[in-house]
């Protein structure tokens, strides 16, 4: 009698965009390795752009941008030196760029900044030889390692409609880091370095890692991928507190 071959084993189907965002909060190893196999990005980059501008809305309809500025000017020497009419008009002109960069801001920082980040972590990682994977890649990882900052947005989405609008302080919408907890004449570039360390920083960060690793889980451990992360955001938040510093 012939024997009879078992049947092949049916791949395993690969998970959508919207359960990859739910994935890399629960479960982020096994999607991660999803979006290696087939890497997607688009889906929280437009999620992320709909977020930031959805709060540029809500603050601009709830009126938070006066008491917004009132606040960043009277900490800044430059504008305390100016007459009082062109105090007036710095503010006037502030109150009106303010809402149309936000906008715009929105629909292009999100997919700029992912494709700056991609390119900048798959160069150091394919430079040191950790892994070999592709820009495509690279770019699903980090679009989907960002997703702790939906969570972020839609929490400062709920603190917009809940808190006075003229209390709210858009730099640190969610009070997730210890530069939320400064004194409002606090030195600026002391505000950048704190208002860095933030949970929903660190959180991506470890998402950053744990996605690379993936890529090339033998030569590329955990360990190694979050140590060129933090590395890589340490070179940021000390440029970030230099240009802060020199500028204010």
């Amino acid at each position: 009698m012939a024997t009879v071959a078992p049947p092949a084993p049916s791949e395993t189907p690969e998970m959508s965009s919207f359960a990859r965002l739910i994935g890399v909060l629960v479960n982020p190893r096994p999607t991660f390795e999803s979006i290696v196999r087939r890497p997607t990005w688009v889906l929280p980059i437009v999620l992320g752009s709909i977020v930031f501008i959805s709060i540029v809305a809500i603050f601009t309809q709830r009126g938070g941008w006066p008491a917004f500025f009132e606040r960043q000017n009277a900490n800044s020497s430059r504008f305390q030196k100016l007459s009082p009419e062109n105090q007036e008009k710095t503010l006037n002109g502030q109150l009106k760029i303010a809402p149309v960069f936000g906008y715009v801001e929105g629909v292009i920082l999100p997919a700029l900044a992912a494709v700056i980040v991609a390119a900048v972590l798959l160069g150091i990682f394919n430079l040191t030889n950790s892994t070999q994977t592709t820009f495509h890649i690279a770019l699903g990882i980090v679009a989907f390692a960002w997703t702790p900052w939906l969570v972020h947005g839609l929490i400062g989405i709920l603190i917009l409609f809940l808190k006075d609008p003229s209390t709210v302080d858009l730099e640190n919408l969610v009070a997730s880091n210890p530069g939320a907890f400064l004194a409002d004449d606090a030195p600026k570039w002391l505000s950048a370095l704190l208002g860095s360390i933030d949970i929903f920083a660190i959180w991506t960060m470890i998402l950053l890692a744990i996605g690379f690793s993936t890529t090339n889980p033998k030569k590329l451990t955990f360990g190694k991928a979050l140590t060129m992360v933090v590395v890589v955001w340490i070179f940021f938040v000390l440029v970030k507190v230099g240009l802060t510093s020199l500028f204010s």
